[in-house]
């Protein structure tokens, strides 16, 4: 059994304290997942979830090493690696082409809105999911998880055999074989809840304008809004508390402030099923 075995289902409130103990580091967690990414998606079964990694994400998360011993993490995600899905910009050396070939060569001009709360929070962009292309708005009938760009992202639980779930399917699967902490999707009708569902993992599709839509490539704007993707739903809701936010360029934002928390596990309740019944459907 390898030293680091523990990682592969690490929280991140277990990962800050390892990084308060100097057990892990930043740029150890990094290089962890780069070499699952390159053992499980480029090689072995080839999930085909990762579409670009960032060439900067031992860089970054060196830096944020040295700035943990200097001044202290920033908040939770402080050296936390997140992916996030491709139709959201980033304004590094990574594209943004929602899976298409069309905008295979394209690059955002600056990060979303988004993608700036989690630099600041400290998150470490590890890379660009794969996705159902156009977030499944080609055709009807599109394979979930197909893309002209990356191809088909497969289902860890069962590659090939079991459906990963559209359109988020490179975020939903990629954590779901523990190859980040977290991820970001996006979701117009399902597009979150359905790989969360299908690779047994957490999603949220929060309310529209918690999170702002600038720098989305969009679907319906009455309806799109990114969410996270985690393994547990304290992680999930860590991870929404980082991605909310009032922006002045997204109107619906403005609507949302009263609502928007910096840490919604504050409302998180261990026995909050206590007593519950719960039906399942056996057809």
């Amino acid at each position: 059994m390898s030293t680091l075995d523990w990682l592969e289902e690490a929280t991140i409130i277990t990962l800050q304290k390892e990084m308060v103990a100097g057990r892990i580091t930043a740029r150890r967690l990094v290089t962890y997942y780069l070499e699952r990414i390159a053992a499980l998606d480029s090689g072995g079964p080839k999930l085909n979830s990762i579409l670009e990694l960032n060439p900067d994400a031992v860089f970054l998360a060196e830096a944020l090493d040295h700035e943990r011993i200097v001044q202290g993490p920033r908040s939770l995600l402080h050296g936390i690696p997140v992916l996030i899905k491709d139709n959201i910009d980033t304004g590094d050396k990574m594209h943004t082409s929602a899976g298409s070939l069309a905008l295979a060569n394209s690059y955002a001009k600056e990060d979303a809105f988004l993608i700036s709360r989690l630099r600041q929070a400290g998150a470490i962009i590890l890379g660009k999911t794969n996705m159902t292309e156009w977030a499944n708005f080609m055709t009807r009938g599109m394979k979930n998880g197909y893309s002209s760009r990356g191809g088909q992202v497969l289902n860890p639980y069962g590659p090939g055999v079991f459906d990963v779930g559209g359109s988020s399917s490179g975020s939903g699967a990629a954590i779901a074989a523990n190859l980040a902490t977290i991820a970001v999707g996006t979701e117009t009708s399902g597009s979150i809840i359905s790989p969360a569902n299908r690779n047994s993992i957490v999603g949220i599709k929060p309310t529209v304008g918690l999170i702002s839509r600038h720098g989305i490539i969009p679907i319906a704007p009455s309806q799109d809004t990114a969410g996270p993707l985690a393994r547990n739903v304290t992680d999930a809701a860590i991870l929404l508390g980082a991605l909310a936010g009032v922006d002045p360029r997204d109107p619906a934002t403005l609507v949302c402030q009263d609502r928007s928390q910096n840490d919604y596990s504050l409302f998180l309740d261990a026995n909050g099923l206590q007593g519950a019944r719960l039906g399942v459907p056996r057809n």
